[in-house]
């Protein structure tokens, strides 16, 4: 097996390129990539069959758990039938039943048209290519801004990556894109000149993610949707990481009662099995696209709708009605905040706790409350630690991100939280 692994890791070095990685430290000789090769329910294993907590879900995908025998026997299933046809110019019936199931999440509005892609900043790209044409069809061409909040991610394609608000991911690009306007709060959009010339705000309601897990005020959302109606502006949520129970109830907008213009999905909307996103608009944005082929939408991927994604979709809303997950997770909520309260008050070096249902932000400070230098790298050190008590998960800087499978256990949440302290005082203790 050490020979194999060995064979692995050379491969990797030599062929392949990671995402948000440092690329001279990975290939490094004296660095050894942790190779992962195996999972069930909340646990992974690597090639030396250690095993771990997945602490970050795989990159805030996984739902379920790994290797999940619903999801398993339903794809392999799927298989028999068909993997991918083209969802141009032809249809499947799972398209038309995963686009009805998202639509109940909203009856009685007319947030009822799925337009599926394969991942978060496609449906993003999506929503806004949308509100672009559909204003250009709707008599108002100078609607062409876009108002995103300051701090904020969204995606890393081209239109996407105009809207990100963190400079060491973005600046680069963000003249190539759409022309867009930061804000950081909604006092401040009330502020903007010109409003008349804005298409759609985007914001990741209730929790920004990237932007170290931190929390909007109770009642922005509500607020904010009173605020664009009223101004005629498209709201455009962006609900890829925040969607299917992450916040305790399926979409975060829900906790406000909160219905946008466009809803952006991914991540979560297999269980984490595979790729595959939808953007849900209003059925009046879509009528504005009916006609001659001048209105069409001409926007789309080769595995748009991909049948085994749809399959794994339902299968996922399946098994959360089955196994009564939204009710699970208001039993972890209050067990995963106690243990948070804990942490911070046995580690000075907690500086703040943020938490929004099962999605968690511990930010570390030094003990007078000041910032570590970014060339210490703190928020890394400590999670390369934690692997050692058996948690896998990512910081964003000095945050250390928790946002496990919803299946993990009362236990396991513990388990996480104590190889936290343990890295804590390793790396900052000691």
């Amino acid at each position: 097996m050490k020979k194999q692994l060995t064979q692995w890791i050379e491969k990797d070095k030599q062929f392949c390129w990671h995402p948000f990685t440092r690329q001279g430290e990975w290939t490094a000789e004296e660095h050894e990539p942790l190779m992962l090769v195996r999972g069930e329910g909340v646990w992974l294993e690597d090639g030396e069959g250690n095993s771990y907590i997945d602490g970050n879900a795989s990159i805030w995908t996984n739902i379920h758990g790994h290797a999940h025998p619903v999801l398993n026997a339903v794809l392999e299933e799927q298989l028999d039938r068909v993997a991918h046809t083209s969802f141009l110019g032809y249809g499947h019936p799972l398209a038309g039943e995963l686009a009805e199931k998202l639509a109940s999440f909203f009856p009685g509005t007319s947030l009822q048209r799925t337009f599926f892609s394969d991942n978060g900043s496609t449906a993003i790209e999506c929503a806004l290519k949308m509100a672009i044409q559909y204003r250009l069809q709707s008599g108002e061409p100078e609607r062409t801004e876009f108002v995103a909040f300051v701090d904020c991610y969204h995606g890393d394609t081209m239109g996407a990556a105009s809207l990100g608000g963190v400079d060491a991911f973005f600046s680069r690009f963000r003249k190539f894109g759409f022309p867009v306007r930061f804000v950081s709060s909604v006092d401040e959009l009330r502020k903007l000149d010109r409003l008349d010339r804005v298409a759609g705000v985007v914001i990741e309601p209730l929790v920004q993610g990237v932007n170290q897990v931190h929390l909007w005020p109770q009642g922005m959302l509500a607020e904010l949707r009173e605020f664009t109606e009223a101004q005629g502006i498209h709201l455009i949520l962006d609900e890829v990481m925040t969607g299917f129970g992450r916040t305790g109830s399926m979409f975060a907008c829900q906790q406000e009662e909160v219905v946008p213009d466009f809803l952006c999905l991914a991540k979560g909307l297999t269980g984490g099995y595979l790729p595959l996103a939808a953007t849900l608009t209003r059925e009046e944005i879509y009528e504005a696209f009916l006609g001659g082929a001048e209105n069409a939408f001409y926007y789309g991927h080769s595995y748009t709708a991909n049948p085994l994604g749809c399959a794994a979709a339902l299968a996922s809303f399946q098994i959360f009605e089955d196994e009564s997950t939204l009710e699970r997770v208001a039993e972890l909520i209050p067990h995963l905040s106690e243990g948070l309260e804990k942490l911070a008050g046995g580690h000075v070096h907690v500086w703040q706790v943020r938490q929004c249902g099962m999605v968690v932000g511990i930010e570390l400070r030094g003990a007078s409350g000041e910032r570590f230098e970014r060339s210490e790298r703190i928020g890394e050190k400590v999670c390369l630690a934690a692997r050692k008590w058996g948690l896998l998960t990512r910081p964003v800087l000095d945050t250390i991100v928790l946002l496990p499978p919803l299946s993990i256990s009362f236990e396991e949440i513990d388990q996480c939280l104590d190889a936290i302290a343990q890295a804590i005082t390793e790396v900052l203790h000691k």
